[in-house]
């Protein structure tokens, strides 16, 4: 166990006090009000057999389970002795309720070409890849890795993995070669699934080549089966390489979805660990489809004539969770698409609710924050009138970019569902749900169903009311990471050994005296100054809060007298100067001369990942006057680094 300081309380310093309640004609004919929320949240907790038997029950099992839950902890298993399969939750179970005809999947690729699947088309093409799969040699419990770009085939490969119950292994398609190579030799898969090239700002990324040169580093893959995507014209190895369309055309269009195990292994999700070394996250079939169904219904609100977008590619966990499996299972609607959101032009997110009449929106505080950066006039310029619901995911969101995207996106009329969790959770574990709860910007919310969070210290102390520190969990749920694939003593340490009995998250948070948790950052990016623990997006959010002020990121530096001092990353407002001055003095007034940078650098861009999470190590290392050391590949713009590099500090 590392080594911690004696006052792990994180002071608290950012005072939110705005409370935006839901219109009343949303709350009038909301799935969850907040007296059945109250009901349902106390039933979970008291009656979780009870509860979880119910929510199970609205779905599929070829085998009823036997127990709700077995838990020697840390390893639990949900609905013992049950069988089912996702992929006929998502797919058979709708054809057979009438839905054979409903739009499934709407996909949009960058270039404005549209594809549109229904739930019966969905299902034959999900079992022609089944059956291509088992003709590959595919078997159940065989690992499957997937290097695609954001088309329907990833989808497909994905439910059709699910079907014969093999593992899938999705890899970001803008990861490295040896970031690919590492994360199939991990999970030895037999079978590569990627496609000749994705689309990205009009440029052709050739997947195909990355995919040839990582498996010259991965001895257990076998095949590779290709999707056409772009001209086709890639070299492709006989006797290991197959084309998608050839071999989905040879295959019939009939399949019976294998009865499995609750427990069967559904998916790994590699992420980076705290050393830098990837992890694989393993989900399991029951528990995390009963999650993810809840959670879609009642956190979006989920009616039948929605369509849905969440905007995360599918190598995420929120694509796996919300754009895939969770949607699918509620027999929604779901908008994919393929390109960047500033292809050709900041208004092509806009364009797109409007052309789709998109009803749910899901995106990300960094996407937030880049389209405020544009100013209002650009999402001014389109019809956003088909909008009811906003989301936020993937970090801590500050007030105001949640203010904005309340305002400007939902013209005040949408409520904003602000959520937090984890690839290892599986599904949405803090949130406000729309119509039950009034939303706190930047406060994550309440606990959904079966969660039972707490504010803890390293010794297990539970913090009360606006005191910060750290988040766990105090009970397993449903959808659950069961393990880190092939290296269980990780997973115990990693989650199970910091706190005793509880899982810790990572993350620091408070909770106010209404219960709404607060997430402030990630424990390992807590700042230790002059002995006061201060967490990141506090001070960020002050920093945003300023005019002149569109993005911010803040890390600490080495200090020989206060130990660590503040140094804020900014990137200005639309047509706005930066006064380092002004902006010290509006961070002392907002929340204290503790939080006030000693040093401020004015960039153009932050060193992100493509999928919009800010590498904060690499900031670290430039606010050290360190070379910047590690691995830069999975970086949208690598030369942001350099130009940060060569940015003086004010």
């Amino acid at each position: 166990m590392s080594e911690h300081p004696v006052n792990d309380h994180i002071d608290n310093l950012l005072h939110e006090r705005r409370v935006i309640a839901p219109p009343g004609d949303f709350v009038a004919r909301a799935r969850v009000s907040r007296g059945e929320y109250d009901q349902m949240y106390r039933r979970s907790l008291d009656d979780p057999d009870g509860f979880w038997s119910e929510v199970a029950g609205e779905l599929a099992w070829m085998t009823p389970w036997e127990r709700v839950l077995d838990w020697e902890e840390p390893h639990a298993r949900w609905f013992v002795g049950g069988q089912t399969n996702v992929a006929y939750n998502a797919l058979d179970r709708n054809v057979q309720a009438g839905r054979g005809d409903k739009r499934a999947i709407v996909w949009e690729g960058e270039d404005g070409e549209v594809r549109t699947l229904t739930y019966a088309e969905l299902l034959r093409e999900v079992s022609r890849a089944a059956n291509a799969l088992t003709a590959l040699g595919v078997q159940k419990g065989d690992r499957v890795t997937l290097y695609l770009p954001l088309i329907p085939e990833a989808a497909v490969a994905m439910l059709a993995c699910a079907r014969i119950g093999a593992v899938h292994s999705v890899v970001f398609g803008g990861f490295s070669v040896s970031a690919l190579a590492d994360r199939i030799t991990n999970a030895q898969s037999k079978v590569l699934i990627t496609a000749d090239a994705g689309q990205r700002r009009g440029s052709l990324v050739n997947l195909k080549a990355n995919a040839d040169e990582a498996a010259r580093s991965a001895p257990s893959l076998e095949k590779m089966l290709v999707v056409c995507r772009a001209d086709c014209g890639v070299p492709m190895q006989p006797g290991r390489d197959v084309w998608w369309h050839e071999a989905l055309a040879a295959a019939g269009d009939e399949h019976e979805a294998a009865a499995l195990d609750s427990e069967h292994p559904l998916f790994l999700l590699y992420t980076s660990g705290s050393t830098g070394q990837p992890k694989g996250v393993q989900h399991t079939t029951g528990g995390y489809m009963v999650g993810t169904y809840l959670t879609t219904r009642t956190v979006f609100d989920l009616r039948e004539e929605d369509v849905y977008w969440c905007t995360a590619d599918v190598g995420w966990v929120t694509g796996h969770s919300y754009s895939v499996y969770g949607p699918l299972l509620n027999g929604a609607t779901v908008l994919m698409y393929e390109g960047a959101p500033n292809h050709p032009d900041w208004g092509r997110f806009w364009q797109l609710v409007e052309k789709h009449r998109v009803s749910i929106l899901y995106t990300a505080p960094t996407a937030i924050r880049s389209f405020m950066r544009q100013g209002d006039a650009v999402p001014g310029r389109y019809d956003l009138s088909s909008l009811r619901l906003l989301g936020s995911v993937g970090e801590p969101i500050n007030p105001e970019a949640w203010m904005w995207y309340w305002r400007v996106i939902g013209g005040g009329r949408c409520p904003v569902v602000d959520t937090w969790w984890q690839t290892e959770t599986g599904a949405i574990m803090l949130t406000t749900l729309p119509g039950a709860h009034p939303s706190k910007p930047g406060s994550a919310g309440l606990p959904m169903f079966g969660v039972e969070p707490a504010i803890m210290t390293h010794a297990g102390e539970e913090l009360g009311p606006d005191d910060g520190g750290l988040l766990v969990i105090k009970r397993p749920w449903p959808s659950m990471l069961r393990t880190i694939y092939g290296d269980d003593e990780r997973y115990r340490k990693s989650y199970w050994s910091e706190i005793p009995h509880v899982y810790f998250a990572g993350d620091g948070a408070r909770r106010d005296a209404d219960g709404y948790v607060t997430v402030i950052g990630r424990v390992d990016d807590v700042l230790n100054v002059s002995g006061h623990r201060l967490g990141t997006m506090e001070i960020e959010s002050a920093l945003v809060a300023h005019p002149s002020v569109s993005e911010a990121a803040v890390v600490g530096r080495p200090d020989e007298v206060k130990g660590e001092c503040v140094v804020a990353f900014v990137l200005p407002q639309s047509g706005q100067q930066v006064d380092p001055a002004a902006l010290r003095a509006h961070v002392s007034r907002e929340i204290g001369a503790l939080a006030r940078p000693d040093a401020i650098i004015v960039a153009d861009a932050l060193p992100k990942t493509r999928s919009g999470k800010i590498m904060r190590r690499f900031l670290r290392q430039i606010a050290a006057g360190q070379p910047v050391q590690g691995d830069t590949s999975t970086l949208e713009d690598p030369s942001v680094l350099d130009r940060l590099a060569a940015t003086p500090t004010t």
